[in-house]
Order: structure tokens, then C-alpha cells, then sequence
């Protein structure tokens, strides 16, 4: 059969990481949720960070993470590929290199397994471009189709890259455009052009693998991937209540056609729930709502954000614009003002 599933078998409604809870739900949840800590552990859920990390040895960690959702397109094959694309993300965002991974599926028992087959050929393929290897995975009946990986990675300690150390002076920059959320949704009401969901499915599958590979070469001070939060969320995590930052609208990568159908009001509940949570935060110095929708928009399989001295920033970006995605300085961490965010 073809890839592509009709709607009536809906892989898609809400799906990606416009599916995640919003983040002050997830913040009221896990403030009462304590252990005690443990020595091994360097890294938990208590500071927001992309992935858990415990400490083998001086000169090695463990990195652990887990991401699966909902489809936002309805190819099982390139969902697969997103998912997976997805998951592995947070190793590389933290520092670190994929070495195993394990399936998580959810999948209703009526529905033709070949679809299954190709969610999970997608997802091997990523797994298996990532360098790491597909050891298992878990499987349950569910109503809708829902996919993705339990990643294991390794990291020298001494190297880890955490998602709230930036420092002022710092120069912001993103290696994927944004968009993606409104361009799947809009393509599934049939609002935006095949090229521009096209465009949207090419970034979505790019493994965040070699940009992480380049930034590695530099003292990066802090680094993320930019997922369900959307760029002002997870910038407003990045900044950890000690700094602010000033973007410049001009130079945010942005997917053709995003822009255009937020201006239709063609928009995600998952960037509803992030402007309500960033409320008060965040100081636009123009009018112009399609843009701030662009950038409060939940990205499935964005980019890695990081924060680097300005000094290199030129460097830096050479290597990263020799691959197939436009990286870009967005902007500066400045000295803590009234608002976490000004765009310019």
C-alpha cells in the first residue's frame, strides 16, 4: 500500500511536540516530586535540562532521555523518522554521542500493521544515522498511533553542555528554522503548498548530530534543543532567571510559509499555551502577532540553541552553514532587565 494514510485513519491531529503539556502544568506537577539526591547524579529533571546524566567515571557519563508523540503528518514513514529524529536530539543538545536506543509504541491492534512497519523502518533509519543501535523497544494497544525512542548517550563529564549556563555577552544562535508546527498543521486544513510542508519534513528529519559535531569544536556555554516550549519558551529556560536576552526579529530563520499562515491565524493550541505561560516576559518592541506566533510555536525536531562568546561567532557559523540548514545569530544574552526576552 501507499505510505500515506487517508484522514479518516488519523495518524495526525495534534501531534508532535504540539502534544506536550504545557509548561506550567509540568512545573506545578514535578515542584513537590523530590528524591534525595545521589552522588552519581549530575543531571535531573530539577533544572529543566534535555536529558538525565549519571557520572560512570571520571572520564564518562551516562546520558538518558526519552520522547515519543502523535503523529503531525500522515506518512507512518516519515513520522518514524521524526520521532526518532526527535528523541536522539536531547544526547546531542546535552554534549553528548547516541550509542543505544529503544522503541516506544503505541498502536491500536485494529489498525493495518503495515503502517506500524513503516513507522518503525523510519525510526531505524534515524537510529542508525545517529551511530547508535536500535537494541528493542516496548509496545501497547492504544486508540492512536503513538511513537518514539528511549535514547542512551555518553558524554565526558568535563564537557557536558547544559541548557542555563549561558553568560551576558553571549551571542544566541539556532541552527534550524522555525515553523514547523504551524506549516503541519496548516497542511493538514490544506492551507500551505506541498513544497512548504516539504520544507518543513526536511528540517524535521535533520539530525541535530552534525551541528552538534561542529559546536563541539567550541567553548560553548550552554546549549538546548528547541522542542514543545518553542523558541521564547526554552530561551526562558536557557536564561534561568539570571540573565535576559535581546533578539532581532530580522535574523530568526523562518520556514517559508510559516510566517504567512499565522497571519491567517492558522496557529497551535501548543503556542497558545506557551504565550499564556511566558505572560508578562517577553516585550515585542513592534506589533506584529504572525511573528510572535511563529516564535512561541512548538518545534518537533528543531534545532539545537546555544549561546557562544561573540568572538566565535563568525567561525562558528561558516562551518555551520555548510550544511543543509541555515544557522543564524537570533541575538544576545544580555544583564538581567524587567522583561526575560526583548525582540527587536
Amino acid at each position: 500500500m501507499d505510505s500515506t494514510v487517508d484522514k479518516g485513519e488519523t495518524l495526525f491531529v495534534c501531534g508532535g511536540c504540539n502534544a506536550k503539556m504545557g509548561p506550567g502544568k509540568l512545573e506545578n506537577l514535578l515542584k513537590n516530586l523530590h528524591q534525595d539526591k545521589q552522588p552519581d547524579v549530575m543531571v535531573d529533571f530539577e533544572t529543566t535540562d534535555d536529558a538525565a546524566i549519571l557520572k560512570v567515571n571520571d572520564d564518562t557519563a551516562i546520558i538518558q532521555t526519552i520522547d515519543f508523540f502523535p503523529s503531525m503528518v500522515s506518512d507512518p514513514y516519515i513520522f518514524g523518522k521524526i520521532a526518532a529524529a526527535n528523541a536522539l536530539s536531547d544526547v546531542w543538545a546535552m554534549g553528548g554521542t547516541v550509542v543505544s536506543a529503544l522503541n516506544i509504541v503505541c498502536f491500536p491492534q485494529e489498525m493495518n500493521q503495515n503502517i506500524l512497519k513503516k513507522i518503525l523502518q523510519g525510526g531505524l533509519e534515524k537510529v542508525t544515522e545517529s551511530g547508535g543501535f536500535l537494541a528493542g523497544g516496548h509496545s501497547i494497544q492504544d486508540q492512536r498511533p503513538k511513537y518514539g525512542l528511549s535514547v542512551n548517550g555518553i558524554v565526558d563529564p568535563k564537557k557536558i553542555l547544559r541548557n542555563n549556563t549561558c553568560n551576558s555577552g553571549d551571542d544566541l544562535i539556532l541552527t534550524k528554522p522555525l515553523g514547523v508546527g504551524i506549516i503541519t498543521s496548516a497542511y493538514g486544513a490544506d492551507a500551505v503548498s506541498k513544497e512548504a510542508f516539504d520544507g518543513a519534513v526536511e528540517s524535521m528529519t535533520t539530525l541535530n548530530k552534525y551541528a552538534s559535531e561542529i559546536i563541539k569544536e567550541y567553548p560553548v556555554s550552554a546549549c538546548t534543543d528547541v522542542t514543545g516550549f518553542g523558541l521564547l519558551g526554552h530561551l526562558n529556560e536557557f536564561l534561568n532567571g539570571k540573565h535576559s536576552a535581546v533578539l532581532n526579529a530580522t535574523d530568526i530563520p523562518i520556514l517559508p510559509s510559516a510566517y504567512e499562515a499565522a497571519d491567517e491565524l492558522l496557529v497551535t493550541g501548543g503556542g497558545q499555551r506557551n504565550r499564556k505561560f511566558l505572560d508578562g516576559k517577553i516585550n515585542f518592541t513592534f506589533d506584529d502577532n504572525a511573528l510572535e506566533e511563529v516564535l512561541y510555536d512548538p518545534q518537533t525536531s528543531g534545532g539545537l540553541l546555544f549561546s557562544i562568546d561573540p568572538q566565535y561567532t563568525d567561525e562558528v557559523l561558516g562551518k555551520l552553514n555548510k550544511l543543509s540548514l541555515r544557522s543564524a545569530r537570533i541575538g544576545k544574552v544580555v544583564d538581567k532587565e524587567d522583561k526575560e526576552i526583548t525582540v527587536n
